[in-house]
C-alpha cells in the first residue's frame, strides 16, 4: 500500500453520486429542465474528483493509492477498504467520463426524474466495483449494479425490453451466486489457516489452496465475471440487453459494466489463483478467440445496427482476455488500455445510432441510405468512430489491439495468428455498415435527415478527443497501468515458477538490453 491523502477522494466518489440519487428521487415536483442540469452537475462534479485522483496518482508506483479502510462489521471481518493503481484509475475515470455524457446527450422524454436518479446510482455502483479491495464490498456494488441497469433496461428500453431486462438479471444473478460461494470459501480457508476472518484482498492474496481447490474456486470467481463481461460462450444476454435497452443504457452496459467483468478477473483471478490462471489460460485463450471470431463472423450477418456493435463488443472482449491470460506485461497492458478504449468508442458508436434513431426512428440498415448528404458531420463523427474500432493507427483502438496481439505472439503464437482475423472481419463488417448507413443514392425519406446540432457536437466532442488524444499519445496512460501490471505479472510468475520472455517484459527497451549482453 503506498500514498493515502488524508481526503478521502474514493470515498466521496461513490457518496456523491448515491447521494445526488437520492436527491433527484426525492424531488417530485421539480421541472424537468431542472432535474436534467442536476443530473449532469452531479456527474461534472463526481469527474472533477476523480481528475483530482489521476492528477495526484504517483506515477511509477505498482502498489494502491489513495487507500481508505475502516472497520463495517468488524465481527464479520467486513471492512470500507478501497484503493486504486494504474489497473484500476482509469476505469473510474471511464465511468466518471461516461455519465455525464449519457446524461447530457442521450435524455429521455418519460419520467426524466426516475431516469436520473437509476443513472446516478448506477454510477456509484460501477466506480465502487473498480475500487473495492474487500471483497464483500466488491459483491455488494457488483450486485449493486444489477438493480439500476434492470429498471433502466425495462423502463426506457424498445419493444423487446421486458425480456431482455429479465434475461441480463437472471444471468447475472445466476453467475453472481457462484461468485458469493467463492469468496465465502475463501475467507473460510484463509480463516482456518491464520485464525483470522478477512476479506480483504491483500491479506486473502496469502491464502494457500491445493490445486484442486484453486481450480474449483477459480471457475466459481469467473463464471460470474464471463456472463458480466460478457466472455464467449456466456454472452447470450448481451445482444437482446444492448439492443433492447435505451441509449444511455447501452453506453453504459457496453462501455462500463461489462468492463467491471473483465477487471474482475485480472483484480481477482490473477491475485488469488495464480496457478489456476496459468493452469486454465489454454482453456481461456481459445474461448477468448472463439469469441473473437464468433462475434466478429455473426457481426457481418447483421442488419440491426446495435445487434451489429453488440456482437462487436463481444470479440473485443475477446481481445481483452486473449491479453490478460498471455501473462506477458505487453498483453495485459493493451488488455487494460483496451478496456477503456473500447468503453470510449462503443459508448461513442452507440450514441450516433441513439441521435440517428431519433431521427429516423429506425436503427435498421436497409432503411438508411445516403445519410451523408444531409448529415456530413454526424457522417464525419460516425467514421472517425468507427476507423477507431477496426484499429486505424493513429486512433486509440490501434494501440491497445497492437499490444495485445504482440504480447500474446510472443508466448502463444498460433492464438495471436488466429485472432489478427478478428480484425480483418472488424474492417469488413464496420465499412460495410458505414457503406449501407451513409453512402448511396439518398433516399427521399433520408433525404431531410438533420444533421449534429451544437448540442450534440459539444456532448460527443470529448469521445472524439480523447480517441484521438489516446491514439497519437497514450504514454501518459500507459506510464500509470504498466507499473501495476508489470507487479501484477511478477505475482503470477513467482507464484507459477514461470518467466515471459525478456521482450515481453521490456517490449523494444528489453531488445535492446538483451542484444547488448549478447555482444
Amino acid at each position: 500500500m503506498s500514498h493515502s491523502p488524508g481526503f478521502p477522494y474514493l470515498t466521496v466518489l461513490v457518496l456523491l453520486p448515491a447521494a445526488g440519487a437520492l436527491v433527484v428521487a426525492l424531488m417530485a415536483k421539480a421541472p424537468r429542465k431542472a432535474l436534467e442540469v442536476l443530473g449532469v452537475a452531479i456527474s461534472l462534479a463526481t469527474l472533477g474528483f476523480a481528475i483530482g485522483v489521476a492528477v495526484l496518482f504517483h506515477t511509477h508506483t505498482g502498489g494502491f493509492q489513495f487507500v481508505s479502510n475502516h472497520d463495517w462489521a468488524q465481527a464479520l471481518g467486513i471492512h470500507w477498504f478501497v484503493g486504486v493503481d494504474g489497473i484500476s484509475l482509469f476505469l473510474v475515470l471511464l465511468s466518471t467520463v461516461l455519465f455525464p455524457i449519457v446524461l447530457a446527450g442521450a435524455r429521455t422524454k418519460n419520467d426524466p426524474r426516475s431516469f436520473i436518479a437509476w443513472m446516478l446510482l448506477l454510477e456509484a455502483a460501477c466506480i465502487g466495483s473498480f475500487i473495492s479491495l474487500d471483497l464483500i464490498l466488491f459483491f455488494f456494488f457488483f450486485e449493486l449494479t444489477l438493480v439500476p441497469s434492470y429498471f433502466i433496461i425495462s423502463g426506457w428500453g424498445y419493444a423487446g425490453r421486458a425480456y431482455a431486462a429479465i434475461k441480463f438479471f437472471v444471468y447475472t444473478f445466476l453467475g453472481s451466486a457462484f461468485l458469493l460461494v467463492g469468496i465465502l470459501a475463501v475467507a473460510f480457508i484463509h480463516q482456518h489457516q491464520t485464525g483470522v476472518l478477512t476479506f480483504s484482498l491483500p491479506a486473502l492474496e496469502h491464502t494457500h489452496f491445493s490445486g484442486t481447490t484453486e481450480v474449483l474456486l477459480f471457475c466459481a470467481f469467473t463464471a460470474a465475471f464471463a456472463v458480466k463481461a460478457p466472455l464467449f460462450p456466456f454472452h447470450t444476454w448481451s445482444p437482446d440487453a444492448y439492443s433492447q435497452a435505451p441509449t444511455g443504457g447501452s453506453m453504459i452496459l457496453a462501455g462500463v459494466l461489462a468492463k467491471i467483468g473483465t477487471y474482475g478477473i485480472i483484480r481477482f483471478d490473477l491475485n488469488l489463483f495464480p496457478q489456476a490462471s496459468k493452469d486454465l489460460a489454454p482453456v481461456l485463450l481459445t474461448l477468448a478467440v472463439i469469441g473473437i471470431l464468433y462475434g466478429a463472423i455473426v457481426a457481418c450477418a447483421q442488419r440491426d445496427m446495435k445487434r451489429l456493435i453488440a456482437y462487436s463488443s463481444l470479440a473485443q472482449i475477446g481481445f481483452i482476455a486473449l491479453g490478460t491470460f498471455a501473462f506477458t506485461t505487453q498483453g495485459l497492458t493493451g488488455g487494460v488500455l483496451l478496456m477503456v478504449n473500447h468503453g470510449l468508442i462503443t459508448a461513442a458508436i452507440f450514441l450516433l445510432i441513439g441521435w440517428i434513431y431519433e431521427r429516423r426512428r429506425t436503427w435498421q440498415l436497409s432503411e438508411l441510405r445516403g445519410l451523408q448528404t444531409p448529415a456530413p458531420v454526424m457522417a464525419a463523427v460516425f467514421t472517425v468512430v468507427m476507423m477507431a474500432s477496426i484499429g486505424l493507427p493513429g486512433l486509440n483502438g490501434f494501440v491497445s489491439e497492437f499490444l495485445i496481439l504482440s504480447g500474446t505472439f510472443l508466448v502463444h503464437r498460433w492464438w495471436a495468428v488466429a485472432a489478427t482475423f478478428g480484425v480483418v472481419l472488424a474492417a469488413l463488417y464496420l465499412l460495410w455498415a458505414y457503406q449501407q448507413g451513409f453512402h448511396g443514392t439518398v433516399d427521399p425519406v433520408n433525404a431531410k435527415t438533420r444533421d449534429l446540432d451544437w448540442t450534440e457536437r459539444l456532448v460527443i466532442a470529448p469521445l472524439i478527443i480523447l480517441i484521438v488524444f489516446l491514439g497519437v499519445y497514450p504514454k501518459p496512460v500507459l506510464d500509470r497501468i504498466t507499473p501495476s501490471v508489470n507487479q501484477l505479472v511478477a505475482r503470477v510468475e513467482v507464484s507459477t515458477h514461470t518467466h515471459q520472455p525478456l521482450v515481453a517484459r521490456y517490449g523494444t527497451a528489453g531488445a535492446e538490453i538483451a542484444a547488448k549482453g549478447q555482444r
